[in-house]
């Protein structure tokens, strides 16, 4: 046996203190009776009161919530074995950390709308790898490409203005440590796509450099420019970057090498815009469009469902409920 939403089963730890509550108004309300008028009068007064009936509705509908968080958490037992053949691609994010991406030209700056702009491609893909590459003057892979979707998004969240400690932005690595992960990750039959997300501001190295070998490995880039072509001063938490001349930089949007690289390995660029980050259309007309691979196929379990009858017996306890009738007083209390 397995639950699909064990966490949900702590809700039942509540159902204890919600039934001594009830019980306890309940007590409450015969001793406000006992102010007002003698026991003997009570069924006169109230015909229809008797507090073992209410007692006993408090306890079917515990048991009926209780069942319904049960089926809720979705109980599992009984398998049979199926064929199932994963089909997907392979998609690196490389994504500029440098301190350019602390600009609030988009609110509230752009690496920080990068990340929900790459939270939302997640929630698109259907068995597709996704890994990412995190660059400023240098690169690392933070995430190797996975299908554990939770995994990579937590390593998502660990990225961070200034998490490459070599300052500036060099592109050419950033696409290089894409490459390589593919490689390392033995990535040969599968279609292979890098999503480059930068303000497209290169200080080192010239990225259309590794044109051929993108082209050669048959990787496509799609790219997203972040940032405006007017350009911003970049605020951090220690005030205003400055140069050595002490006058405040501005960044702007850099778009040629962005587009040409995107052109040139069969991808399209996009420029980012407040509340369209980019990346869906990136998906949706391009992503979504590549074949996938059939991987290798494996045998999985599929559990079969059981909390329709648990549903079905909360459903049934409530009718029974409402059912009730008054029960006659009979002068004494239960």
């Amino acid at each position: 046996m397995k639950w699909h939403n064990p966490d949900t089963l702590m809700w039942l730890l509540a159902l204890l203190p919600l039934l001594l509550v009830t019980g306890l108004l309940l007590k409450r309300r015969l001793k406000l009776l006992d102010r007002m008028a003698e026991e003997g009068l009570w069924p006169t007064l109230l015909p229809g009161l008797s507090p073992q009936r209410q007692r006993t509705m408090n306890f079917i509908r515990v048991v009926a919530l209780a069942l319904a968080i049960v089926a809720l958490a979705r109980p599992q037992w009984g398998f049979q074995w199926e064929e199932v053949k994963q089909r997907g691609l392979s998609i690196i994010v490389a994504l500029d950390t440098s301190k350019s991406m602390l600009a609030q030209d988009i609110k509230p700056n752009r690496l920080q709308q990068a990340k929900w702009g790459v939270r939302d491609l997640v929630k698109e893909l259907e068995g597709d790898r996704i890994g990412i590459v995190a660059f400023a003057g240098d690169a690392f892979l933070q995430c190797p490409a996975t299908i554990d979707y939770a995994a990579f998004l937590m390593m998502l969240e660990d990225i961070y203005a200034g998490i490459v400690p070599v300052g500036g932005t060099d592109l050419y690595r950033a696409l290089e440590e894409s490459i390589e992960s593919f490689e390392k990750a033995e990535e040969t039959q599968s279609d292979k796509v890098i999503v480059l997300i930068s303000d497209g501001e290169g200080h080192t190295g010239d990225p259309m450099a590794l044109l051929p070998k993108l082209k050669e490995e048959k990787i496509r880039v799609f790219t997203i420019g972040v940032g405006t072509k007017e350009g911003t001063p970049i605020q951090t938490s220690d005030g205003w970057i400055k140069n050595k001349e002490g006058n405040v930089i501005s960044s702007a949007l850099n778009e040629k090498t962005l587009e040409r690289i995107a052109f040139e390995t069969g991808g399209f660029y996009v420029r980012s815009a407040p509340g369209d980050f980019g990346l869906e259309r990136v998906y949706q007309q391009g992503i979504a469009e590549l074949q996938r691979e059939d991987r290798e196929a494996r045998m999985s379990k599929s559990w079969t469902e059981r909390f329709q009858w648990f549903a079905g017996a909360a459903l049934l306890l409530l009718v029974l409920e409402a059912a009730i009738r008054p029960v006659k007083w009979k002068g004494a209390r239960k």
